[in-house]
């Protein structure tokens, strides 16, 4: 790198900041990490980026987005600088960040938040956001966020990816819609109750049609809700027919407010990953990651049998 001593140790000071930033999101949210004037942070930075010879972030209504010049610097530097601040018993500014988490709305709840509950106690800082697949990993790729639960597996291998769980869905309905549950249950069986769907194209309901009747579904759903637990609250009122992963109505399943109609021993599952950022695996990461392993083995109930990777 230009203009530098041979130690590198001038700069230390800036790659501090530069992490912060990277890891926050914001200059003011470093600039609180690190005590010091959010002008500092942003005078650092540019310093930073004199050195380098290119813009590091991007500045945008919300905050800072890194270049992938900077994820990179950030996948080299991290490690070092954890290491360091370890070494000499300083608290590191990559664990006083707070780590950025999306996944799904419904999982999150269900699973996710309570399992990290015991980490905030501790002192751990957790940024929860909500959202679809696509959207999230997107977020990821930008810098957004450090770990995402996923329903969508990530081309390529930039971002590191391993299965969390296996979720199970199953076909339910509330007792007092009056349909028999039976491994031998047909969709003609069914055709008078309304269908609950996720969105229009009810693709959960189709892909529980195609894999375990065999057939395509053509019915229109009654009642759409984009959320899984809408969906499960109109089932339990009696509104109707819907699919939905196990683990979320474990307990509408064990107290009978909801009824499995076609117990199988093939459902349709669907792999959950967890996806992070580039660069070294911190131990803030790292802490969530078991923590979220230990919940998804508490929901086997037909909740979803854990995966290894």
């Amino acid at each position: 790198m230009s203009d530098r001593n041979s130690d590198g140790l001038r700069d230390l000071a800036l790659w501090r900041t530069f992490l912060a930033a990277h890891r926050s999101g914001s200059v003011s949210a470093a600039a609180r990490l690190l005590g010091i004037a959010q002008s500092s942070v942003t005078t650092q930075l540019q310093a930073l980026e004199r050195s380098e010879g290119e813009p590091l972030f991007i500045r945008h209504a919300r905050g800072i987005r890194p270049t992938p010049r900077a994820d990179d610097l950030a996948a080299r530097v991290s490690g070092p600088l954890d290491a360091l601040a370890l070494a000499v018993g300083t608290p590191s500014t990559v664990e006083a960040a707070p780590v950025r988490l999306g996944g799904a709305a419904e999982f999150l709840e269900r699973v996710a938040v309570p399992a990290l509950a015991p980490m905030l106690a501790a002192g751990r800082r957790i940024a929860v956001t909500a959202g679809v697949a696509d959207d999230l990993l997107e977020q990821l790729r930008s810098g957004s966020l450090d770990l995402v639960i996923s329903a969508v597996r990530p081309r390529g291998r930039a971002l590191p990816t391993a299965a969390l769980v296996d979720e199970e869905f199953a076909l339910v309905a509330a007792p007092s819609l009056g349909v028999v549950p039976s491994p031998d249950l047909s969709p003609g069986m069914i055709e008078e109750h309304p269908l609950l769907a996720y969105a229009h194209d009810v693709p959960i309901l189709r892909r529980y049609w195609r894999h375990v009747f065999g057939l395509r579904l053509e019915r229109e759903p009654a009642l759409t809700a984009p959320d899984l637990r809408a969906l499960a609250a109109a089932a339990v009122a009696g509104a109707g027919i819907t699919v939905l992963p196990t683990y979320l109505i474990a307990d509408e399943l064990a107290d009978g407010r909801l009824s499995v109609l076609r117990p199988t021993d093939d459902p349709p599952i669907n792999t959950l990953s967890l996806v992070r950022r580039p660069g070294p695996l911190t131990a803030a990461i790292a802490e969530i990651d078991r923590a979220l392993r230990d919940a998804v083995d508490g929901i086997r109930t037909r909740g979803g049998a854990a995966v290894s990777g």
